[in-house]
């Protein structure tokens, strides 16, 4: 399975943006996707999960209320819009597909993309 994430940019506080996933091989051994992030210096740290189909997502509280994920099965992409961006939010963010629902820890994720830069200015 390979991802490619996509969607990433610089921002002002307060703004929006969504990333995409793109996925392609054979996703059906790996039904969940997460996203994570990582700032320099820190631990990547888990953001978003969705089950299969949709119905069920899970957040980081740092991100409740303003991040929602979603996914599109029938295009293999999974989104992350994100909302009321802070510059807390500034990282690379990663996304991740695996087998486990709800999964939190990165060591649950089996394939990962290569990231995208999200910077958001004060």
């Amino acid at each position: 399975v390979q991802l490619q994430a996509s969607g990433g940019g610089l921002v002002q506080a307060g703004g929006s943006l969504r990333l995409s996933c793109a996925a392609s091989g054979r996703t059906f051994n790996s039904p969940i996707i997460g996203w994570f992030r990582r700032t320099p210096g820190k631990e990547r740290e888990f953001v978003a999960t969705i089950n299969w189909s949709g119905d069920r997502t899970h957040y980081a509280d740092s991100v409740k209320g303003r991040f929602t994920i979603s996914r599109d099965n029938a295009k293999n992409t999974a989104y992350l819009q994100m909302n009321s961006l802070k510059p807390e939010d500034t990282a690379v963010y990663y996304c991740a597909r695996g087998l486990r629902l709800m999964a939190t820890a990165s060591n649950d994720y089996i394939y990962w993309g290569q990231g995208t830069l999200v910077t958001v200015s004060s």
